[in-house]
């Protein structure tokens, strides 16, 4: 990683440890994504606190789904107005802070969630997720600080790539050591909460000793609700002239959708659908880890080099490959046997999928991240962050509830290629996004507005 030589303004490069620490709070976040939202607690709370295995889970993927749809729905409402706060006052630390200890809050009190106490379990998945959404898009703001447009790639995927490897510490040492997600080994399992929030309390500490807060706050005047509208609105306002920031945002919709969907359902689906051992599982989730942090920091420098837009089109169509892949894989697995001669399970060819899955998503994450960054003039880069963060939950509240409802209609496995549906269309809308007219955009802006 480059750091900042003598004549580069303070802008071109932060320092290593900078860098650093702010890729650890991807690298701390990510024990609460996978061990609450995707690996452990989700199958928990569907399967045995909810439970109703007769309707095949249906009201428990549903309510799963509500929780999650309803907390990203919360970051849609006041994301950008957060973001427009944190641009006028320089705030982003603060900020940042106050969701990592809300989220850390929630989660260690998931312990209390037992078999039937549903309600409360809705409510503090839906508060610590909001929080830890919240979270994304405020640590996602310093991204253009830390280095030169053509850079950002690399400490995009960077961060992603560290953050796998923190969810495989956190989720390998939950896996072994608290076991399954079942009704037997509840009394061990419950303890993912306090774990997923002591992991996260710590290891985020490097960032708010090493990031830096750069900006001049600007006087109060207004109260900052008025304040937040105003430049909410001037943005939307000025949008026509971040015409490709406008496009990319919408496709980032109907991707994010997709990929929220898989988060959110991935391992249940393993569960339900392909009836996989827990042994299977754990592979599984070390497999995804493992090939997500290869693609984020793979994909990471490639970017940099055919181009950020395009990088991002070449990890869309590896999803919709990995989504007709998962939708396929009982049918796949019977057609190879029958050709092959071999007696592979439908959770053995599963691992195969999953490695096409990891790859997608490390790289299709990180590359949207880098894109807004290289879209954002540095004076907006919280709100537009905050756009970027609506565009994502609004993404999850729309794909999450729409598989919610069509499971529980057709079933989760055929409801599955809803997802490839979703990164077809974000494909044709990015397709109108030019990467260096959006550039040139963000420079033209800091150009009038000055720095």
């Amino acid at each position: 990683m480059s750091v900042m030589t003598a004549g580069e303004s303070p802008q071109t490069w932060a320092s290593r440890k900078e860098i650093f620490g702010w890729a650890m709070f991807d690298f701390a976040n990510q024990a609460y994504t996978l061990l609450i939202i995707t690996v452990v607690f989700g199958e928990l709370f569907t399967t045995v606190i909810v439970g109703d295995r007769g309707d095949g889970y249906r009201l428990a993927n549903f309510l799963w789904s509500l929780a999650l749809a309803v907390s990203y729905l919360l970051v849609v409402v006041t994301g950008p107005l957060c973001g427009a706060v944190m641009d006028y006052q320089a705030a982003k630390k603060p900020f940042l802070f106050v969701s990592y200890l809300v989220t850390v809050g929630a989660t260690a009190l998931l312990y209390f969630v037992a078999p039937g106490y549903v309600l409360l379990g809705l409510v503090l998945v839906v508060v610590s997720n909001y929080a830890y959404s919240m979270g994304e898009s405020f640590i996602a703001a310093f991204l253009p600080d830390l280095g030169p447009p053509e850079a950002l790639g690399r400490i995009s995927g960077f961060g992603w790539a560290l953050g796998y490897v923190g969810g495989l510490f956190a989720a390998g040492f939950t896996l072994v050591v608290l076991g399954e997600a079942t009704a037997d080994n509840f009394e061990r399992i419950r303890w993912v909460g306090p774990f997923a929030a002591a992991f996260f309390l710590v290891t985020a500490i490097p960032t708010f000793l090493w990031v830096r807060e750069r900006g001049t706050p600007q006087p109060p005047g207004k109260p900052y609700r008025e304040i937040a509208w105003q430049r909410v609105s001037t943005t939307l306002h000025e949008l026509r002239r971040f015409r490709d920031l406008a496009t990319f945002l919408v496709s980032l919709l109907f991707s994010m959708a997709g990929v929220y969907i898989i988060i959110a359902f991935a391992f249940i689906y393993g569960a339900q659908v392909i009836g996989w051992d827990e042994s299977i599982r754990n592979i599984m989730f070390i497999i995804v880890q493992i090939t997500a942090a290869i693609g984020a920091l793979g994909f990471g420098f490639i970017q940099d080099r055919i181009g950020t837009r395009l990088t991002y089109l070449i990890t869309l169509a590896l999803w919709v490959a990995a989504i007709l892949a998962i939708w396929a894989t009982p049918e796949l697995t019977a057609w190879l046997n029958a050709l092959l001669g071999l007696g592979w399970e439908a959770q053995h060819l599963f691992l195969v999928v999953g490695c096409l899955a990891g790859l997608s998503l490390g790289s299709s994450q990180s590359a949207s991240r880098a894109l807004v960054g290289l879209f954002s003039p540095q004076r907006k880069a919280a709100e537009f962050f905050g756009f970027w963060g609506l565009a994502n939950k609004l993404a999850g509240v729309g794909g999450i509830i729409g598989l919610g409802l069509l499971q529980s209609v057709v079933g989760l496995k055929a409801s599955i290629l809803l997802c490839a549906a979703l990164f077809i269309v974000a494909i044709l809308i990015c397709l109108g996004v030019n990467q260096a007219r959006g550039q040139q955009a963000a420079r033209d802006w800091e150009a009038r507005n000055g720095r």
